[in-house]
């Protein structure tokens, strides 16, 4: 492959283990010399041109960018500058990595956990499937304050009031889902005092706040909820916005 005037581009690609394209791309942007031409005007690459390209894609290798290839030959410190910043994103992104196969882990032995965000995998058992939906909306319009709190709302168990609500169906009478409300509203009263963020975000949404946000969460109640449960709900949110509330 050698001769005695050095190397054609191509000849040089295949020892450097890359392609004629990206050779040329190197030269373009300066990170690769021109070569001296023969008398017949073909380029002949010596040995130093070899060992830049090899060097080049060294780096490239190792995850640095074109970019600032050209200023760590500049200066080492530019160069260990490059090297830690490089080494901090890798370590992120091992990091998300694990973290990733440890939710696909827990996937793999209960497929339920695919439809819940992160952190609320252990709950897969006990939502119902529009429960494990509602969250999963709600991962993607609140700050991730909102969805830790409704994480610890979930570790406690549900109470005989929520146990009803969630059986509750469409012909419950009317006393049925006025005296459910009554039995709710204390609760989520308890609530909103135990969980600060609850209240937070009822009085944005009442304000409105971020309407795009909530209008999505809206949405999810409508379709995720039976209408006899949003009728309780909404008797509930009645009953406590009444100046005489009390427990």
């Amino acid at each position: 492959m050698r001769n005695k005037g050095g190397w054609s581009t191509r000849e040089l690609a295949e020892i450097a283990g890359t392609t004629l394209r990206t050779v040329r791309h190197y030269h373009r942007i300066g990170l690769l010399e021109e070569p001296g031409r023969a008398a017949n005007g073909y380029k002949q690459y010596r040995i130093r041109h070899l060992i830049r390209l090899l060097r080049i894609r060294r780096l490239v290798d190792l995850g640095v960018p074109l970019a600032d290839i050209a200023a760590m030959d500049n200066s080492a410190e530019g160069a260990e500058r490059t090297f830690r910043a490089l080494d901090a994103e890798l370590a992120a992104s091992i990091e998300r990595q694990q973290r990733i196969r440890e939710e696909l882990a827990g996937i793999l032995r209960h497929p339920d956990r695919v439809d819940l965000p992160p952190d609320f995998g252990h709950l897969a058992g006990d939502l119902s499937e529009g429960e494990r939906a509602f969250l999963l909306v709600c991962s993607r319009v609140f700050e991730p304050s909102v969805l830790d709190t409704l994480r610890k709302t979930h570790t406690v168990a549900p109470t005989a009031a929520e146990k009803d609500l969630g059986a509750l169906t469409e012909d419950a009478s009317e006393g049925t889902r006025q005296r459910l409300a009554e039995r709710l509203a204390p609760e989520i009263d308890r609530n909103r005092q135990k969980y600060p963020r609850l209240r937070e975000l009822a009085e944005q949404g009442a304000a409105g706040q971020e309407p795009r946000n909530w209008s999505v969460f809206l949405h999810a109640v409508v379709e995720l909820y039976e209408p006899a449960q949003i009728d309780v709900l909404q008797r509930a949110n009645v009953i406590l916005d009444r100046a005489d509330f009390a427990e």
